[in-house]
């Protein structure tokens, strides 16, 4: 094996950090997820995956090359500042609530309208 030619363990180690990250991004809707195909938002799941990063990163301290570690630390970095704007957000389901609130709204001023303009017709009549 050339001396370039990266050894098997490093390809397995930065194909892992890979998975976590790749993981990270789907979590944190920037990625759609292929198996559903869709854009899925779960921020408390990229948590979990950012701190296996943190971990992965303390615990190897001292054991990676200076390219891994930096590409570690670049990978987190990134995610991080992605986690951030993704929590300043509102939730999925606040979302959802807000939205539900939103049409029983329009709803409840819709029947509103309808009793009053059904009312005008008995008048007219």
């Amino acid at each position: 094996m050339s001396e370039d030619q990266p050894k098997k363990e490093d390809q397995l180690f930065i194909h892992l950090v890979n998975t976590f990250v790749q993981s990270a991004w789907i979590s944190l809707g920037k990625v759609k997820n292929p198996v559903s195909d869709k854009i899925e938002r779960n921020v408390e799941q990229a948590t979990y995956y950012i701190d296996l990063l943190d971990m992965l990163q303390t615990k190897m301290k001292g054991n990676l090359s200076e390219w891994e570690e930096q590409y570690i630390i670049h990978s987190l970095s990134e995610l991080k500042l992605n986690y951030i704007d993704e929590k300043k957000k509102p939730s999925d389901d606040e979302d959802s609530k807000k939205k539900k609130i939103d049409d029983s709204s329009s709803a409840s001023a819709d029947s509103k309208k309808g009793k009053k303009s059904t009312k005008k017709k008995q008048k007219e009549r």
